[in-house]
């Protein structure tokens, strides 16, 4: 916030200087650019080039300043020193949940499905700069784990620990895990999250669908269950909602995957990768982009005084031109 509100300023008495020069300058254009009184086209540009290079060295340093220093020593890793991955698990943990009638055989229950998904999942995403975190979901949510390491954890809350009882019975609502989980992500860097969401489906309101953090890059929906053939609890039947699963997908721009039979695909774990694997400007955190409107303003200010004195003027080879002496 500071540091927009100084790149404004300076913004803005750049632009008043630029004006006040030009103004004080319009009578010697005869004498600076020649019979014309015009310069080069390009050098229309220059004041607005002044302003946004001011701008980008104030908003640079300001933000520099207000970031905790970070140091580099020539034995550390520099795998550690990139900004941590997060995978945020939201879990289903309604009593529907262990209904048995998952997997290939239809003798396992969604709740272990969703474990089986999940071990996939670590076994083939390398973790070792992620940062999980489980979100348990029901009548309402409940964030189980934040930002931990330890996958020994994460293994033991989906092992079957009756996390229901915690709620109060009623609906699943997975709109409200989801806002749990954005609440969670909202302060994490930019693109650094990837949401996993794992239930065998319920009602989705028509409004109110959660909005999502900058800080998640993808949400992954996995639905599990027999999506055909349901099973009674609680006096009602239940299956996978395969359609509710994918308008949520759909309305948060994520992608649906029916787990019940099938493990994640390879495309669709490619999101699931850190950030050395994608591309170089994915990586870039506020730091580097404070560093890079520094430098490219600080060039802009530097160079541009000479690129005029140099380029600026048609009339320029003439004033230098040297005169012969008279007889």
């Amino acid at each position: 916030m500071v540091a927009g509100v100084l790149a404004a300023l300076a913004a803005v008495l750049v632009a008043l200087g630029e004006g006040l020069h030009a103004l004080r300058t319009r009578r010697l254009s005869y004498l600076a650019f020649g019979p014309s009184a015009r310069p080069r086209p390009w050098t229309h540009a220059a004041p607005s080039l002044r302003v946004l290079a001011a701008a980008g060295v104030a908003w640079g340093l300001a933000t520099l300043l207000a970031l905790p220093p970070q140091v580099h020593s020539a034995d550390s890793d520099p795998e550690h020193e990139l900004p941590p991955e997060h995978l945020v698990l939201v879990l289903d943990v309604s009593p529907s949940m262990r209904l048995e009638d998952a997997g290939l055989e239809r003798d396992t229950s969604r709740l272990g499905r969703a474990r089986e998904v999940v071990e996939s999942l670590f076994r083939r995403v390398p973790l070792t700069r992620f940062r999980v975190s489980v979100v348990a979901t029901y009548s309402g949510a409940k964030a189980v784990v934040v930002d931990t390491r330890d996958l020994e954890v994460v293994r033991n809350i989906l092992s079957g620990l009756p996390m229901h009882h915690a709620f109060q019975s009623g609906k699943t609502k997975l709109f409200a895990g989801l806002e749990e989980a954005a609440r969670i992500a909202h302060p994490w860097t930019p693109r650094s999250a990837v949401v996993v969401l794992i239930s065998d489906g319920d009602t989705v309101p028509a409004q109110g669908m959660p909005k999502l953090p900058a800080s998640v890059r993808d949400l992954l929906v996995v639905g599990v269950g027999d999506p055909h053939q349901g099973s009674f609890v609680s006096g009602r039947l239940s299956r996978q909602d395969v359609p509710t699963l994918r308008q949520i997908a759909a309305r948060l721009g994520g992608v649906y995957h029916d787990g019940n039979t099938r493990h994640l695909s390879s495309d669709t774990l490619g999101s699931l990768l850190p950030a050395r694997s994608r591309s170089v400007w994915e990586r870039l955190t506020r730091r580097e982009y404070a560093l890079l409107a520094t430098l490219l303003g600080a060039l802009v200010l530097a160079l541009l005084p000479a690129a005029l004195r140099r380029w600026g003027s048609e009339a320029l080879g003439v004033s230098q031109t040297r005169l012969d002496p008279l007889p």
